[in-house]
């Protein structure tokens, strides 16, 4: 998406999306109850079994996304610092696990996962997994190193054994349109305003033309649904020109094994679980052409 994450095309246009340079920044100050929170959804992963040999990752992901259900959707929090004056070059380490956006909730959920399959380890564990996973190779640099199209971030992870990119073995087809929403909405982003940012981005953008995105079609998702597994990374890729995706969330399996979307949405302001099921959400969504879905992996 890009996702930049500022709050999707309301971040330019209603659901396509809003949202690279320096010395890494000390890391953001937590609220303070997330520091117990994280001791306490840790815990409970724990004596589920999280830690045990050869146990399923994915669905400790998808574990660590339900203690989420319910916290406030919060757009920008990762611009915030330079509302604030702070500068692009010096980028700090967000954290907050009280409320997210679609993206911090993915990579929350992952990171709390790690932290509890570790078995060691606690807030700073924690913190390290989101920059891991936040930032091109894992290495914090400036607004410009995040990983802000969410193609990328699944593409960066893959190298790096984060997460498996499942598109091609699902059938999946090649989306090779240039990615330039960024560039081509530059008064949307605060840090595009300095040129030395603005011509970072565009230097990003045009190497991703490159890369290869493989997108399972809207109309094939319900084919491949049984293939899917609960904790899977979800992405809902547009058609809107210069986007890779809108939004994104993890794949739920409850009780009853139906395929839902666990995720923060704009709309409803509250992280939940889709009442509708993954085809059927996919197929609401204004000009989404299908999904890019990777699997998560203990790294």
């Amino acid at each position: 998406m890009t996702i930049s994450r500022r709050s999707f095309l309301a971040r330019a246009a209603a659901t396509a999306a809003a949202t690279l340079a320096g010395a890494p920044a000390a890391l953001h100050a937590s609220p303070p109850d997330d520091r117990a929170r994280l001791a306490e959804w840790v815990r409970a992963l724990r004596t589920a079994g999280a830690t045990n040999a050869g146990t399923p990752f994915g669905p400790w992901v998808a574990r660590a996304g339900e203690r989420m259900i319910g916290a406030p959707y919060a757009a920008n929090t990762l611009e915030q610092y330079l509302a604030q004056g702070g500068s692009a070059d010096a980028e700090p380490l967000t954290l907050d696990l009280a409320r997210f956006d679609c993206v911090s909730l993915v990579e929350s959920a992952l990171a709390v996962a790690r932290t509890a399959a570790a078995g060691e380890g606690g807030w700073d564990r924690f913190a390290r997994e989101v920059e891991r996973m936040r930032y091109r190779g894992g290495r914090r640099q400036g607004y410009a190193s995040r990983l802000h199209y969410f193609s990328e971030w699944i593409a960066d992870g893959a190298r790096r054994g984060l997460v498996r990119d499942l598109g091609p073995e699902l059938g999946g087809e090649r989306d090779v349109r240039p990615l330039r929403f960024m560039t081509e909405h530059r008064a949307s982003y605060a840090a595009l305003r300095d040129d030395a940012v603005f011509r970072a981005i565009a230097e990003r953008e045009r190497a991703l033309d490159a890369s290869v995105r493989t997108l399972v079609p809207t109309d094939r998702i319900a084919r491949v649904q049984d293939r899917v597994q609960s904790g899977d990374v979800l992405a809902f890729a547009t058609s809107i020109p210069g986007l890779d995706v809108t939004h994104t969330g993890l794949a739920h399996r409850g009780a009853d094994g139906v395929l839902r979307v666990l995720h923060a949405p704009l709309s409803g302001g509250a992280v939940e679980i889709s009442r509708s099921t993954l085809p059927e959400y996919v197929a609401a969504i204004r000009r989404a052409t299908g999904i890019l879905i990777a699997r998560p992996l203990k790294g």
